[in-house]
């Protein structure tokens, strides 16, 4: 049989990465609701604990226990913190402030990204993409409006946890010249699920039958979803699928108006297209860098 073409592996990688986005959204969407009756803490335990049934499928299937050894343990230690506190802040903000806000404001983790990458990865960002990311937190202000009659203190929590998913990524992009992504997605689920479980015991509140089946469906939606994401990035480019997560966007508003009836004002709508279209521009410039490289 033949293989697909590269254009078509490149829509399937596409179809993947709006399905991984919509399956983000609807986790972030379940945890909202959630929260209104569990403590953040412990509805992050669960998420943590059913994605982390799945691990030895993973370990069996890529290499058995030497999948699990590391040759940077402390990065991916230090990633695995951070992606957990880029996951709490996230949820704590969605616990009081609709989802589409917290999503529009957690946009501007690339644009973090972009400035970090000068330090840490040594790279070079020009004055286009500099004056992107302060458009793009021009953007992030528009939507919380900050001031002494600011319209919700909690908005600054996606900015924590756009800050986290920033230091996430530099690491990723620094263990993934070293580890598998196997290794990494183990030790991410395992170092979160310990840390957490040192933690809920001080918020427990003890789940019904739909309390578990709501955090199951949290974890499985947050293991397919990075398995779809990983899938998509095997078919597809990096810089072709990297403007697609801005399409949570749209999911966030739909989700918010349709389960729980918010729907985003005028700032929020102006701030999130500001905040999209630096973040789209920065990828742009990349790409032509990229091009201009070669």
């Amino acid at each position: 049989m033949e293989p697909p073409s590269p254009a078509r592996q490149s829509f399937r990688g596409i179809l993947l990465m709006m399905a991984a986005g919509f399956g983000f959204t609807l986790m972030d969407a379940v945890a909202k609701y959630l929260a209104q009756s569990f403590p953040v803490i412990e509805v992050a335990w669960g998420r943590y604990l059913f994605h982390a049934l799945v691990l030895p499928l993973i370990v069996g299937r890529y290499g058995g226990f030497a999948t699990v050894r590391s040759n940077r343990l402390w990065l991916q230690l230090l990633r695995s913190f951070l992606l957990l506190g880029s996951t709490v802040f996230f949820w704590f903000a969605v616990k009081f402030i609709p989802l589409a806000d917290a999503t529009a404001i957690g946009f501007v983790g690339p644009l973090i990204l972009t400035a970090l990458s000068v330090p840490f990865l040594k790279e070079k960002v020009g004055r286009r993409r500099w004056a992107a990311v302060v458009v793009g937190f021009f953007g992030a202000l528009i939507i919380i409006r900050p001031g002494p009659n600011m319209a919700q203190p909690a908005a600054l929590l996606p900015l924590c946890s756009a800050s986290c998913f920033a230091g996430y990524a530099i690491c990723t992009r620094l263990l993934s010249r070293s580890d598998g992504w196997a290794t990494t997605l183990i030790w991410s689920a395992v170092v979160g699920l310990v840390v957490l479980s040192f933690l809920v015991p001080f918020h427990w509140q003890s789940p019904g039958l739909s309390g578990w089946l709501g955090l199951a469906l949290l974890g499985g939606l947050g293991g397919a979803s990075h398995l779809l994401m990983i899938f998509a990035y095997a078919r597809a480019p990096a810089s072709t699928l990297a403007p697609l997560s801005y399409i949570q966007l749209l999911w966030s508003t739909a989700l918010g108006f349709v389960l729980f009836a918010n729907f985003p004002d005028a700032w929020t709508l102006a701030g999130g297209f500001v905040i999209a279209a630096s973040g789209l521009y920065v990828i742009h410039r990349e790409r032509v860098r990229r091009a201009e490289a070669r």
